[in-house]
């Protein structure tokens, strides 16, 4: 929480407003806020959602950053974010640094995105797939009438959900292909090193995504009524996690659903390379005995740079 909160007032761009807010928390985060000397706040546990919206209630911000506790701000960020921002900016979304708990660098930037500035290009995937490359919550800059749509997700407690989505349908979308912060990978967060998380994880996402696209198409009935979006069941990213949880609960996927995942893969927006790619890659764990298949599983999901040395070890592992 600390660097957290250097890292933003060491910006020095008096155009920003910081607002702290801690979520009930049981250890001494507290204390460590005070000793910083900036305005904050401490409110019951509620989850990230409800910590943020307390936040947005205390501040007139045009443009919002919900910064995670565990994350930070590389010097000179906000300078390159206020470059980017004007009116017709729904959100600023840039890449992030992985480090470990010991501040280890893990991946330069995550995601790996372009550099753009588009409403178009970002509206047509999600439609198509439901889903965009996008960074984690610290990642992105919101403007504030979408912020403001997070009180209508009391079925999310997080808030990297539906205003990811709809955002690209109020306005550009500015990426930003730098790192301009970092992102803390640990055994808190649903990030491993390494590891698939735990079939409650892919489960839990799963009803998250149906949830949030059940609520991002009454957004997009209202804002473009003759927009067609994809149902939840038959994107990529929803059979992936299904797939994902049937793996890592040791019970062999259907193939029927399987061919479902295989088509999901090719009527996804991406280059035949990466559909072909990934067609291999999952027939493979398909195919594979139960213990190679988690290994994959979990070189799938790892956070870094993936070898090919990497994915051999994880082909051969032990059955």
């Amino acid at each position: 929480m600390g660097r957290a909160i250097r890292s933003v007032v060491a910006q020095q761009v008096p155009d920003c407003e910081l607002v702290v807010v801690d979520d009930g928390s049981t250890d001494n985060s507290w204390d460590v806020i005070a000793q910083t000397g900036v305005r904050a706040h401490r409110i019951a546990n509620g989850g990230q959602r409800a910590a943020c919206l307390y936040g947005l209630g205390l501040t007139r911000a045009p443009f919002v950053l919900f910064l995670d506790a565990d994350d930070e701000l590389l010097p000179g960020s906000l300078d390159r974010i206020l470059q980017a921002l004007d009116p017709g900016v729904a959100k600023v979304q840039f890449c992030l640094t992985c480090v470990d708990a010991a501040g280890r660098v893990v991946t330069e930037r995550y995601p790996a995105l372009e550099a753009f500035r588009s409403q178009d290009r970002i509206v047509n995937e999600i439609l198509l797939s439901g889903v965009y490359q996008t960074p984690p919550t610290s990642g992105n800059v919101f403007r504030r009438d979408v912020c403001e749509i997070l009180d209508q997700c009391d079925y999310d407690k997080a808030v990297d959900g539906v205003i990811l989505l709809i955002a690209p349908f109020m306005g550009d979308v500015v990426s930003i292909a730098d790192s301009l912060g970092l992102y803390r990978v640990h055994g808190r967060n649903d990030s491993g090193l390494g590891q698939a998380p735990k079939a409650l994880t892919f489960e839990r996402d799963l009803r998250r995504f149906e949830m949030r696209l059940a609520h991002l198409r009454r957004l997009v009935q209202q804002l473009r009524p003759e927009a067609k979006l994809i149902q939840a069941d038959q994107t990529f990213y929803f059979r992936l996690m299904d797939f994902s949880a049937a793996i890592v609960r040791g019970s062999r996927y259907g193939l029927r659903s399987f061919l479902q995942l295989l088509r999901a893969i090719v009527i996804e927006p991406r280059p035949w390379k990466w559909k072909i790619a990934n067609a291999l890659f999952f027939m493979a764990m398909f195919l594979a005995p139960l213990r190679q298949a988690q290994a994959l599983l979990a070189f799938r999901f790892s956070v870094g740079r993936r070898s090919a040395r990497q994915f051999l070890r994880a082909a051969n592992a032990s059955q």
